[in-house]
C-alpha cells in the first residue's frame, strides 16, 4: 500500500470520529438542550464546554483531519480524481472545523459562558441558536469531507 493510501485511509479515520462527535452533538445534545431554559442551558454549558473545549480527542482529530490529506495530496498524482476529492475534502475541513470553530464558535463559547446561570441575558435564545446553527455547519462540512474522503479511498483502490 502506498504513502497516499494509508493517508487517505487516515484522512477518512479522523474525519469518521469528527462525523460522530458532531451526529452525537447535533442529533442527541441539541434535542436535549433545546427544551432548556435559559438557566438549565448555562449550567449545562458551564459543566460542558470547558471540557469539551480542552479535550485532545478534538485536537488530535482536527490536527488530523488536517495532515492526513495534506500528506495525501503531496502523495497523489496532482489531477487525478482521489487528488482532486482529497482537496475538495481538505477545503471542507478548513471552512469547517478549523475556521467556522476559530472564527465563530470559540468567541461564541466565551460569551456564553460568562452568562450568570441565575440571570441569563435577555436574547439568549438567540445565542443558542446560534450555538446550533454552527455545530451543523461543522457537521455539514466535516460530513462532506469524510465523503470525500472515503470517495477518494475508494476510487484509489
Amino acid at each position: 500500500m502506498s504513502v497516499g493510501e494509508w493517508a487517505l485511509i487516515a484522512s477518512v479515520v479522523f474525519a469518521g470520529l469528527w462525523s460522530g462527535l458532531l451526529a452525537m452533538v447535533t442529533t442527541v445534545l441539541h434535542p436535549m438542550m433545546k427544551p432548556m431554559d435559559g438557566s438549565d442551558f448555562a449550567r449545562f454549558l458551564r459543566a460542558f464546554l470547558p471540557t469539551a473545549r480542552k479535550a485532545p480527542f478534538n485536537f488530535i482529530a482536527v490536527i488530523g483531519m488536517i495532515v492526513a490529506p495534506l500528506v495525501a495530496l503531496f502523495a497523489l498524482d496532482t489531477g487525478s480524481d482521489p487528488f482532486l476529492l482529497t482537496a475538495v475534502g481538505l477545503a471542507f475541513v478548513l471552512i469547517g472545523p478549523l475556521a467556522v470553530s476559530n472564527r465563530m464558535a470559540e468567541p461564541l463559547y466565551d460569551e456564553m459562558l460568562s452568562w450568570d446561570p441565575a440571570r441569563p441575558p435577555g436574547g439568549w435564545e438567540a445565542g443558542r441558536r446560534r450555538y446550533f446553527t454552527i455545530n451543523w455547519i461543522r457537521a455539514g462540512a466535516t460530513w462532506s469531507a469524510f465523503g470525500l474522503f472515503l470517495a477518494a479511498l475508494v476510487d484509489r483502490a
